[in-house]
């Protein structure tokens, strides 16, 4: 298989630094192709601004949306997208290693998905409306495996933790951004206290459990992300009422066991 791995941090020997080598190491091993985006060593561009339309479709006013689908469409999009969008394509597996940075992706990245998911392409995709979207698009079929490292305790990202559950402060990327566009996403892998971490022993340790959940990147079972087509939401934008009666928000967009 191909894996992507996208990862974001500035420091070569930094703990996430160190677990983007044990993702290649291990994947290597087990006979995977593994592609690779530094985004800090590649420099990214994380502003996503007029200067990713060198042709203009409409010169006077800047609308991203217009202008992102008429880059994509007519071949004019900047080299650098062009090749992230290659990446994804040919990948069977995504993978996504930064630390949290005030309860969210580092910017460099949240510029990546900014640039590089484009209108046809990772939304609008196909016919230009919201049809393909949440479980289908141009990415259904390939797994996401985010692995994130918190620097405050476990105990802050607990249930009634001070700092909120992680999946719920990472819906946007795991819902938003990898499950949009189709992919199965699987459930996060955080390592928790990373701004602590003081000992070759305590590395070791966080090393151990990546290269355990990496064996399972293609057995493991996706969270159960209610997809837009097939009921749950007759109009593909309001939950149908007997659908997670009496919840609201984000729990009720993971469906039981017994509806998955």
């Amino acid at each position: 298989m191909k894996v992507l791995v996208v990862y974001a941090h500035p420091e070569p020997t930094s703990l996430t630094r160190q677990l983007v080598d044990v993702t290649a190491e291990t994947l290597s091993a087990a006979g995977h192709t593994v592609i690779h985006s530094d985004l800090y060593g590649m420099k990214w561009k994380a502003v996503y601004d007029a200067d990713d339309f060198p042709v203009r479709d409409n010169p006077e006013r800047l609308s991203f949306i217009m202008e992102s689908g008429n880059a994509y469409g007519s071949g004019n999009q900047t080299p650098d997208v062009v090749a992230e969008q290659r990446k994804l394509l040919e990948a069977d597996a995504v993978i996504l290693q930064f630390p949290l940075w005030w309860y969210s992706v580092p910017a460099i990245l949240k510029g990546w998905i900014e640039r590089v998911y484009a209108f046809g392409f990772a939304y609008g995709y196909q016919n230009g409306s919201n049809e393909f979207r949440f479980g289908e698009g141009i990415l259904k079929g390939k797994r996401a495996l985010v692995n994130v490292q918190a620097g405050g305790p476990a105990a802050d990202y607990g249930p009634r933790g001070i700092n909120g559950p992680i999946e719920q402060l990472l819906f946007p990327l795991t819902h938003g951004a990898l499950f949009y566009p189709g992919m199965d996403v699987l459930p996060t892998h955080a390592v928790y206290g990373a701004g602590h971490v003081s000992t070759a022993e305590e590395v070791e340790e966080i090393k151990a459990a990546w290269r355990v959940r990496l064996d399972g990147l293609f057995t493991d079972t996706p969270i159960p992300f209610r997809p837009q087509n097939g009921g749950d939401f007759p109009d593909r934008h309001t939950m149908a009422d007997y659908v997670a009666p009496g919840q609201t928000g984000i729990v009720a967009h993971i469906a039981d066991p017994v509806d998955a």
